[in-house]
């Protein structure tokens, strides 16, 4: 456990009194909204059972998609975990921070937490952690406790060591099972389900829940490694997907099926999953899903009562940093375009006094970088000059759409240089361009959700390219002079900052 004073904490960050001079005095505890974010790692926006997945169950994640609102067109706007969780501390997008790839530059500008605790509130981060390089510090979280499964000599791991002696570990659980943090082997967990790593999350996060002082606002973020592999749910979840018969993958028609192996490539990006190994890869990542699903529910509720008792409003929050393309036209992990890696779930709901509409459904883009505006307008904290994200308030209320025409994603090399991006999407039509050779796809995401035909070769391409074209002017890399896009340019994963 590592808690840090606010004097400490920005001085950690990088962070000194002027950084923070445009916040406000702290609003009366009130009108303070406690705010609960349920973050997931690497899970699939489509994965939520009020989606009409075939065979996933999400209850709790349903009922509160239920009470507030879901986004069912949210994306990372550069799908890899360091870039997409930059982007949510800060608001900035990657074209304006640099942060364009799977990188760790420091963050040298307010945090969402930041703010927050500046504006009077209690910071916690349970869970995994966000990522960012030992220069960022602790991003604004007064208190961490912290459990990333792929860490050693976290808390969450020498509780475990403590508990089940005999497990020597969560780096050797995952070896002993044959499974890695990055790679498709799945297999159920092999201990109690209370030190299974969401548990133990999610009873920590419970904790922090009764232990705040109620007069004090609270920022609880519940971070998760699931559904990320290891793919290891309790073996109820384990066992009960792999009775089910589960949905094939997305098959492009565009995809070169035939240069495909079962063993995949050295990346672990390019594999076909078929026949057993895919279906123990899909019950491992769809149990986590379902366990993880089903242990926050006490969380919730009793986040809830806590606020309630208070007399203070709630919000809570459901997102991820990405999603898993798990098989999806012979791809496995993230940093592709493709909704199976881009699109995420992002859920808004909170207490009727803010005046969400219930059972709100909205097509329209928006990113994590939507959150940090859209939190502190909802905490009464001045939203900071140069943030790219977008208030969603009133788009919540139901008083207005999402104030952008379409959004741009990318990641720069990180499988390979053919694997990195520039994508638009305007919820209907996604374009995509690869930097490397200048390929081009475009995608009827209502006609053709799984993105299984390629309309690149229509007349329908052209404004997209003119858009990307634009969009990309300036850029140091040099992929647009504003007429045309150059493709084979360099590609690091960190840029020049400020180009909007």
């Amino acid at each position: 456990m590592r808690a840090t004073s606010r004097r400490d904490f920005l001085r950690q960050a990088g962070l000194g009194a002027a950084a923070v001079a445009w916040l406000p005095a702290a609003a009366g505890a009130a009108a303070q909204p406690d705010i609960l974010l349920l973050m997931p790692d690497q899970m699939r926006g489509d994965c939520l059972s009020s989606l009409s997945h075939p065979v996933i169950r999400t209850p709790q994640f349903d009922a509160l998609a239920q009470q507030g609102m879901l986004f069912r067109r949210a994306y990372a706007t550069v799908p890899s975990c360091i870039p997409a969780r930059f982007a949510l501390l800060t608001g900035l997008a990657p074209q304006t921070s640099g942060s364009v790839g799977f990188a760790a530059p420091p963050i040298t500008t307010p945090t969402l937490p930041c703010a927050l605790a500046e504006a009077g509130y209690a910071t916690i981060l349970v869970g995994r952690n966000m990522h960012q390089g030992p220069k960022s510090g602790t991003c604004g979280y007064q208190k961490q406790i912290l459990g990333s499964t792929y860490v050693g000599d976290d808390d969450y791991d020498n509780a475990l060591k403590k508990a089940v002696p005999e497990s020597g570990g969560i780096r050797k659980v995952i070896g002993q099972l044959q499974l890695n943090c990055n790679l498709w082997p799945a297999a159920p967990w092999p201990y109690a389900e209370e030190w299974h790593p969401t548990a133990w999350i999610v009873q920590q996060s419970r904790q922090v829940v009764a232990a705040t002082p109620a007069g004090q606002p609270l920022f609880l973020t519940t971070s998760f490694y699931a559904p990320h592999p290891p793919l290891f749910p309790p073996t109820k979840y384990f066992e009960s997907y792999l009775k089910k018969t589960l949905p094939p993958p997305a098959h492009g028609d565009w995809v070169n099926w035939a240069a495909l192996t079962q063993a995949g490539d050295k990346g672990g990006h390019r594999v076909l999953l078929e026949g057993e190994t895919l279906r123990r890869a899909q019950a491992g990542y769809f149990g986590l899903i379902e366990h993880l699903d089903e242990q926050v529910g006490p969380l919730v509720a009793e986040f809830k009562a806590r606020s309630e008792q208070a007399g203070r409003a709630w919000v809570i929050v459901v997102t991820s940093d990405h999603g898993e393309l798990l098989g999806d036209h012979g791809y496995f992990r993230k940093c592709e375009p493709y909704e199976g890696s881009a699109n995420i779930p992002f859920i808004i709901t909170g207490s009727p006094a803010l005046g969400i509409k219930a059972g709100g459904r909205n097509g329209q883009p928006v990113c994590l970088e939507d959150l940090l505006p859209t939190l502190l307008a909802l905490a009464h904290v001045k939203i900071p000059q140069g943030v790219d994200g977008l208030n969603l308030g009133p788009v919540l209320r139901g008083e207005a759409g999402v104030a952008r025409a379409w959004l741009h994603f990318e990641h720069a090399p990180c499988y390979s240089k053919a694997q990195a991006f520039h994508a638009l999407t305007d919820g209907r039509f996604k374009y995509i361009w690869r930097p490397e050779d200048g390929a081009e796809q475009l995608f009827d995401l209502e006609q053709d959700p799984r993105e299984e035909r390629d309309l690149a070769r229509t007349a329908a391409v052209e404004p997209w390219r003119q858009r990307l074209v634009q969009r990309l002017a300036g850029r140091p890399e040099g992929f647009s002079d504003g007429k045309k896009l150059s493709a084979g340019c360099p590609y690091p994963a960190v840029q020049k900052k400020g180009t909007k």
